[in-house]
């Protein structure tokens, strides 16, 4: 049996791994594919039970992955990204929430027939728009920054709110035994709040100035703040239950605001991590539904889904949003875009099962109705935000530009080349003349480091999803490719091959003389063009004279007969497909283009002359051919105009058709 145990969790992680891979070939929210791969392996083939196989650790499993998550998405929530919508986020989780809870809360109560307190607890749990859902639609959607940024923060905040609110409408409904029962609940609420609040702020500040001192080895770091996160969610939740959601959403909101903490670092690990949990934690809660519940619901459970979209979204967002710069379309899109996740999914099966124990009617129905909302919320909006946003105008374009580090001479002259072919770049230097050149070229531009925490708040990468590394310093270059390769993926940065380098105690007969010197590939960009093309030949042929240019290869001008003509001096940089996408051309995988695409080339100085000449050939040969005509043609008007006068001198009384006043 412990075997068949192993056997079972190996394989949620797998199935899980396996719908994220899918969601990323077909560009689709992973949890689509989660939800369906858990109904599919858990109430369908009937393979998995969550409650046999973790038994009572299934809840306490699910708080702490909760919480990891969390965790991570508040480590991301920064002040400067809501700067001008403060107002709109402030108002989407406090009044906005309480519309929605409301408007929720009455739908279901006359609809469902649920009794008000657990109509009420149903609203509070559904209120949330939790990162487990809105962090990868985001990904997906990329719609604008105002657009992602709004609902970002009110995905994160919202879902410690929504927690609350759901233990508030818990305890209400327990408390009403009492004969205080009203002002029992206010103060379970307030307690809550504040705990979750002290609890945060003192764990985040208890970590910042761990890492801020640096008293820990650097393989220490991420284990450490793991481990602090879990004992600041434990310790509240054992303060006062079901605050601890709320601490580690504050400490990670302290870490990510707090000037000197390292967050980058920590972000990785825990991205990481979540993305297994969200994985795992889908599939686990799908697979404890039972269809047949799903479909005891009617025709009911279709009607709550409908006013939750249409009534009760816009009406928070109308009000959330009054008198904010959000454009028209802005709030329009931030209305559609509302999917419920883990965190209700979580909560709902939680106080389902002490609701059945206190013989709650219709307790029963609460975890399949919000799974249907989760499911409803999910599969539309994921299906129809993308198309909606692009109707709007609101999709940022795809990240298929060219981060350009360096505005030098030879990133100008690739980043025009590109420009001219319809492709997106952006240059950056901190050198001001480099930068005006690029400026007076046309070219889009970042005065300043792109590694700087002004380029991290404030470079626009709109857009932008590979980096070329052009600088005229290896060493520069290696730093940037290590800062881009989190953010871009570590088969989408470039740069120059490195320049040789000897030393004078180096020994000729030693191997690796030149490798001790040399920084190993892992910390480099993917070699661009050719071996010994750095930047400084690059730079020396441009000033002789070399030149850039761009080849459309045909049927019958194929790639092959392209690289025939490297013998004359050209040298492949960049392959254009049919459909505007640039490949550069790299060391260690070869492109094969095909009919339709462009060749981006360098020419050497010798044969750009040799082009220049040919060129002045055929200009001057058109040029003759054009003059010969034209005396030619001279010739004939002459001899015409010639014959013309011959006639009339011989006929005197005959009217001159071009002389005037003749009728």
């Amino acid at each position: 049996m412990g075997e068949h145990n192993v056997l079972l969790l190996a394989s949620i992680g797998a199935v899980g791994m396996f719908c994220q891979w899918i969601a990323w070939r077909l560009r689709l929210p992973a949890i689509l594919f989660l939800l369906l791969a858990g109904l599919l392996i858990g109430p369908v083939a009937g393979w998995l039970d969550p409650d046999a196989l973790f038994g009572e650790l299934l809840f306490p499993f699910i708080s702490l992955s909760v919480a990891v998550i969390l965790f991570e998405g508040s480590l991301t929530l920064e002040f400067h990204q809501i700067r001008g919508l403060e107002s709109v986020v402030r108002r989407m989780v406090s009044t906005g929430l309480l519309i929605t809870w409301a408007i929720t809360a009455v739908a279901v109560h006359w609809l469902m027939d649920f009794p008000w307190q657990l109509a009420f607890l149903f609203g509070a749990i559904t209120v949330v728009t939790g990162p487990t859902v809105i962090t990868p639609l985001l990904r997906t959607v990329r719609p604008i920054a105002p657009v992602a940024n709004t609902l970002r923060w009110e995905g994160i905040l919202i879902d410690p709110i929504g927690a609350l609110l759901a233990v508030l409408a818990y305890e209400f409904i327990v408390a009403l035994q009492t004969s205080h029962a009203v002002q029992h609940a206010l103060l379970i609420f307030g307690e809550t709040i504040v705990t979750g609040l002290v609890a945060g702020v003192v764990a985040g500040f208890i970590v910042s100035e761990i890492l801020r001192r640096n008293l820990l080895a650097d393989y220490l770091i991420n284990m450490t703040v793991l481990a602090v996160m879990f004992t600041a969610f434990a310790l509240s939740n054992e303060l006062h239950a079901e605050s601890g959601l709320l601490t580690v959403t504050i400490m990670g909101i302290w870490l990510a605001n707090r000037k000197g903490v390292p967050v980058e670092d920590i972000l990785e690990f825990k991205e990481t991590l979540s993305l297994m949990l969200l994985s795992v934690l889908f599939i686990i809660l799908a697979a404890r539904m039972q269809t047949d519940s799903l479909g005891a619901l009617g025709w009911q459970a279709g009607a709550v889904l409908l006013i939750m979209l249409f009534v009760a979204r816009p009406l928070k967002i109308l009000f959330s949003t009054w008198g904010s710069s959000l454009t028209l379309k802005e709030r329009a899109l931030i209305t559609w875009i509302a999917p419920r996740g883990i965190v209700a999914a979580a909560v709902s099966a939680l106080f389902a099962l002490k609701l059945e124990k206190l013989g709650l009617p219709h307790a029963d129905q609460l975890l399949p109705l919000t799974f249907v909302v989760i499911i409803g919320t999910v599969v539309l909006q994921s299906a129809t935000a993308r198309p909606m946003a692009r109707v709007l105008g609101l999709a940022e374009p795809e990240p298929e530009g060219f981060l350009i580090v360096g505005a030098n001479p030879v990133a100008r002259a690739i980043g025009s080349a590109l420009q001219e072919q319809n492709v997106q770049v952006r240059l950056c230097d901190s050198d001001w003349d480099s930068i005006a050149k690029a400026r007076m070229a046309g070219l889009p531009t970042y005065y300043g480091s792109p590694i700087s925490e002004h380029a991290h708040r404030n470079l626009d990468l709109a857009g932008i999803g590979r980096l070329l590394a052009l600088g005229a310093w290896d060493h520069f270059n290696e730093l940037v490719t290590l800062r881009y390769r989190d953010e871009f993926g570590k088969n989408k940065v470039f740069s120059l091959p490195q320049a040789g380098t000897t030393h004078d105690d180096d020994k000729p007969d030693e191997p690796s003389a030149k490798d001790k010197h040399t920084v190993s590939p892992q910390h480099r960009g993917r070699a661009l063009f050719a071996p010994d093309l750095g930047y400084w030949k690059l730079s020396g042929i441009l000033a002789q004279g070399g030149a850039i240019h761009a080849t459309t290869l045909t049927d019958t001008y194929t790639f092959d007969t392209y690289l025939e003509n490297q013998g004359n001096g050209l040298t492949p940089l960049f392959a254009i497909n049919a459909k505007g996408y640039a490949r550069p051309f790299t060391l260690d995988r070869e492109l094969e283009p095909e009919s339709g695409w462009t060749i981006v080339s360098l020419s050497s100085p010798e044969a750009e002359a040799a082009r220049r000449s040919s060129s002045d050939e055929e200009a001057a040969r058109r040029n003759s051919t054009e003059a010969e005509a034209t005396r030619r043609d001279s010739s004939e008007t002459e001899a015409n105009r010639q014959k013309s006068t011959d006639t009339q001198t011989a006929n005197p009384g005959s009217p001159d058709p071009e002389a005037p006043g003749q009728t």
